[in-house]
């Protein structure tokens, strides 16, 4: 591959949020192949598999810290061991988030509460907090991809609070990106659609409930009635994650990049 391309984030360090398997873990990958350095955040008190691995390929270069996006003071101690090893962030990939459903009727104030406090509270203070960061270090070439999604695009009769929440994500990276304008920190969002991640294992038990599918049956519809054809792969996010995060992207902040095999057009 030609060294110039393979190259787009050289010297950069990102910073990347619920990465320790699916999308997150893919992105991850690619930004570490583009010359980032990167400091991968999750719950886990130890480093999956698949992460372990990488970070075995990528000593110099990966590091694995255990955060709760919910808790403002683990944030704080986030960045800061962030900073430490890696040295000011200037790319934050925010994808750290859950997923529940439930019919409107029967959607409790704890699954309302469980979705906003990692997918908007969480999301919106780790972003605060790293713009804070690239202000107060004049980053240069600062930019923030936050994690939306299709959901987040229409509402759904099961997935009212997922929908909400994810709407809520776009709203607040137009909001950044005219906040950080005048600091020349871009603010953008990818909307995946559907995407095979081990997420959708329990998103499709969800879904057999309260529609009476056969196991296995709505991951099937859904990959089928992607224009596409077939559901996304967590690789499938990653051209989009570089390309925001990268100076191709220098005159792009404000905007929600679906990928999504044409589910939503815009």
């Amino acid at each position: 591959m030609n060294s110039t391309v393979n190259l787009r984030l050289q010297d950069k360090h990102a910073l990347l949020t619920g990465a320790a398997g699916g999308i997150g873990l893919a992105v991850a990958s690619a930004y570490l192949d583009q010359g980032a350095r990167c400091s991968v955040a999750d719950m886990g008190a130890q480093p999956t598999p698949e992460l372990a691995a990488l970070m075995s390929a990528h000593p110099d270069t990966l590091q694995y810290l255990r955060a709760d996006v919910t808790q403002l003071a683990q944030i704080d101690a986030l960045i800061e061991a962030a900073q430490q090893r890696f040295g000011p962030i200037s790319t934050l990939f925010n994808n750290a988030a859950i997923f529940d459903m439930a019919p409107l009727l029967e959607s409790g104030e704890a699954m309302f509460d469980k979705l906003f406090a990692v997918n908007v509270k969480g999301a919106f203070f780790v972003m605060q907090k790293v713009l804070a960061q690239m202000v107060a270090h004049q980053v240069q070439g600062a930019a923030v991809v936050n994690m939306a999604s299709q959901a987040g695009r229409r509402g759904e009769a099961l997935v009212s609070h997922y929908c909400a929440s994810k709407a809520a994500v776009i709203s607040y990276t137009q909001s950044a990106a005219l906040a950080m304008a005048a600091h020349r920190i871009r603010v953008n969002a990818i909307a995946p659609g559907v995407i095979a991640t081990s997420m959708w294992q329990h998103v499709d038990a969800l879904f057999a409930k309260y529609e009476n599918l056969a196991p296995g049956e709505k991951k099937k519809r859904v990959g089928a009635a992607v224009p596409l054809g077939y559901m996304g792969d967590p690789t499938d996010i990653c051209g989009a994650a570089v390309f925001l995060a990268s100076a191709e992207a220098s005159y792009i902040t404000a905007q929600t990049l679906n990928v999504d095999g044409g589910n939503v057009m815009s």
